[in-house]
């Protein structure tokens, strides 16, 4: 891109959504629907007229590096959730905003600082549960990135940088509407809100159900808003009622105790490489589709919706000639069937290779499981094949297990209702349930610690934001919508009774 057609954004807030084209952070402001005048003409108002400052916040939030895996600094998380913290506290909407660290499963290690802030509800109205988190994945080789990527920059209608979209623009969704609702109902609002930003989904959540657990009261909710899915498109909105879940680990395969020279033993002695290609090749059958024993597929989806080669192609950047994988419809295969990636190798590089048979080879696997199977149960099967299919007797060692189960919106609740609507009414255009195929592994902890709470999936991304990816965006008329949804629920919400 040339400086004539990328603009950082500044930094003083307020000032950021001035670089964006008119038209891009204003479309859909007056959207269809059956909404009533008074309030909801308000919070229009109030949604349309914060936006400026929200893009400026969510512009400083991108600029914190917030990368939760453990070969990163913590202490860029542990500034990422001060800064949430403030925000919040600024609405001046909260009774009490704290920064927490709960540990990591029986052990003493405590997790990434999260943000819990609570307002209780008055006079019967229903408390809602805002989620989304503040830390991001990697940038990964900046190479790759066409302008910095912890420097936000407006491009078009996009705003571009890691976290833009995943999820620190969910963190501003859940900001400006709080916002919104102290510009319009001010200290008569009743509804009540509990806000819970996480610092390490993007390094498995592992402190997530102790967290849980430790503030069971303070989390307590009739409606759980989780902002960290997709949308069909940047005109269509989405809620998300199936993820898959899904099985992480490290499969070394070894064969050797130490190096050898290939000269003078290859063509005899297995090599761990070798052996290593042999069982991953195993795992996927000629047509790229799934080959394991026990993994199952969601048989009760619902037919999807079309979706072509060519759309497919276009949204996964496919080089020419390549060809999709696996069987039946796109978006069963993406929604309701069962994969394995291999998605990182601890090998020599090219550079630093030698004539040597390597004595052991180590890579991560990354399943996405279908809806209705449990996580345990998948992971049995491919412990099971791996073992079963390993070749010229080598070891198997899989260890670093990271397990998270799949989940089934229930879409007959009144909040689904009442969601799909203030989608309708704040985009101009009938929400759609779709699935994804990505993973949120907590809501099976958030389903089992509330149980009778309803939960509704919502995000600020669409096909082209790059979630984990160079070059992640978000889409400013997307990002305004996706607050004047929120914004319209809640004020909805406000007008109504718990039971």
């Amino acid at each position: 891109m040339t400086d004539s057609q990328q603009t950082p954004v500044p930094s003083a807030t307020g000032s950021a959504a001035q670089n964006a084209p008119e038209g891009a952070a204003g479309e859909g402001a007056t959207g269809g629907g059956t909404t009533g005048g008074g309030a909801e003409d308000r919070v229009r108002t109030a949604v349309q007229a914060g936006l400026p400052s929200a893009i400026a916040d969510l512009s400083q939030l991108v600029r914190i590096p917030s990368v939760s895996w453990s070969a990163f600094d913590p202490e860029n998380v542990r500034r990422s959730a001060d800064a949430v913290a403030g925000l919040l506290t600024d609405t001046g909407m909260f009774d009490r905003v704290e920064v927490k660290q709960a540990p990591i499963g029986e052990g003493e290690t405590l997790g990434q600082p999260a943000v819990l802030a609570t307002r209780a509800a008055r006079n019967g109205r229903p408390t809602v549960l805002l989620y989304a988190h503040h830390d991001v994945q990697p940038q990964g080789d900046e190479a790759n990135w066409d302008t910095s990527p912890f420097e936000p920059t407006v491009r078009g209608d996009r705003l571009y940088g890691r976290g833009a979209a995943d999820d620190k623009a969910g963190v501003m969704t859940h900001v400006a509407t709080v916002r919104t609702l102290r510009e319009v109902f001010g200290d008569d609002l009743e509804v009540g809100l509990a806000v819970f930003i996480e610092g390490e989904e993007e390094f498995g959540s592992r402190s997530f159900a102790n967290f849980l657990e430790q503030n069971k009261e303070a989390l307590a909710a009739d409606v759980i808003v989780v902002a960290d899915s997709d949308n069909v498109d940047v005109d269509t909105p989405a809620l998300t009622v199936s993820l898959r879940g899904n099985v992480t680990f490290r499969l070394t395969v070894s064969t050797l105790e130490h190096a050898s020279h290939s000269g003078m033993y290859g063509g005899a002695a297995p090599d761990a490489m070798l052996a290593l290609f042999k069982v991953v090749a195993t795992l996927h059958d000629a047509d790229g589709a799934v080959a394991v024993d026990g993994l199952s597929s969601y048989t009760d989806a619902p037919e999807p919706p079309a979706f072509s080669e060519e759309q497919l192609a276009e949204d996964a950047a496919f080089l020419p000639g390549v060809t999709s994988v696996g069987r039946g419809p796109i978006l069963s295969r993406m929604w309701s069937q069962p994969t394995i990636t291999v998605t990182g190798i601890d090998a020599p590089s090219v550079a630093n290779a030698s004539n040597t048979l390597l004595p052991s080879v180590a890579v991560r696997i990354s399943s996405r499981v279908a809806p209705g199977q449990p996580a345990r149960e998948a992971y049995a099967a491919l412990e099971k094949h791996l073992r079963e299919h390993a070749p010229f007797g080598a070891h198997i060692a899989i260890d670093d297990v990271d397990l998270g189960d799949p989940f089934l919106v229930d879409t007959a609740g009144w909040a689904a209702t009442e969601a799909k609507r203030a989608m309708t009414d704040a985009w101009g255009a009938e929400a759609v349930e779709t699935g994804i195929g990505g993973s949120i592994p907590f809501i099976a902890d958030l389903v089992r610690e509330f149980p009778d709470a309803q939960i509704l999936v919502t995000g600020v991304e669409d096909p082209d934001t790059r979630a984990h990816s160079p070059n992640e965006s978000l889409h400013l008329g997307v990002f305004k919508r996706a607050i004047l949804t929120e914004a319209l629920l809640l004020a909805r919400l406000n007008e109504r009774t718990a039971s």
